[in-house]
């Protein structure tokens, strides 16, 4: 049974959605292992094994390639490997396939780490920074422009399949109103994200280890997710 080390943030559903596409089911396929973040569960040894960089979700498959036990982090590395394992959501002509990583990397490289400063300073920074707040908040308008204009051309992000790009990205949307979006203004992608929310295992994947998220309104929490404790050699 793979062992999958998370929380319920969007790379962490990443993993609980691609596993239930896949077939796999919560309890019986799969295990999901809370690594609550706001309690510092991330810099704990054992974790920090599988996961060097302190950062959820990883996986451990006890059987793994050559039939081993296997460790993986990185939400998108695990993406591919779980689209290798079950061979689903990837391509498999090469310009479908690298059609699709594009857009991965692109989540990757830009939908994830934009989005997320954007939540951060609107949300979470202790001081408002106008630049910083306007900055990222007008390239989360960007992306969602840039996802609009291809869903707009294609019924899915990679194109008139539903991919590992698609299971990306979706959980990032979620909290369009935090990052200062109008659903109004992008029709189209408004589209694919109700068309793929509806999908039963993403319904699934967004519910996992859902009921221990708390609002992060802890100091403690705050500074173990924010601030110095981040820095701490290991």
């Amino acid at each position: 049974m793979i062992d999958i080390y998370s929380w319920p943030t969007p790379n962490g559903h990443k993993v609980h959605i691609m596993l239930e596409e896949c077939g796999q089911r919560l309890g019986r396929d799969w295990n999901a292992h809370g690594v609550d973040i706001g309690a510092g569960d991330q810099f704990d040894p054992e974790f920090l094994k599988i996961s060097p960089n302190n950062k959820i979700p990883a996986l451990v498959d006890p059987n793994g390639p050559n039939g081993k036990r296997f460790a993986l982090f990185e939400s998108g590395a695990i993406l591919l490997y779980l689209a290798s394992k079950y061979n689903r959501f990837l391509p498999k002509t090469d310009a479908g396939k690298f059609e699709t990583l594009q857009w991965l990397m692109f989540q990757m490289g830009g939908v994830g780490p934009m989005l997320g400063q954007a939540h951060h300073f609107r949300i979470y920074a202790p001081e408002k920074i106008d630049y910083a707040y306007d900055r990222y908040t007008n390239e989360a308008k960007r992306i969602y422009g840039v996802l609009d204009k291809q869903v707009s051309k294609t019924p899915y992000i990679a194109g008139k399949q539903y991919t590992i790009a698609d299971i990306a990205t979706f959980p990032w949307l979620r909290s369009w109103q935090n990052q200062g979006i109008d659903w109004a203004n992008f029709p189209a992608l408004k589209d694919w994200f109700d068309r793929i929310a509806e999908r039963p295992a993403v319904k699934r994947g967004v519910t996992v280890l859902a009921d221990r998220r708390k609002p992060l309104v802890d100091p403690k929490a705050l500074a173990v997710l924010f601030g110095n404790e981040q820095y701490k050699k290991r």
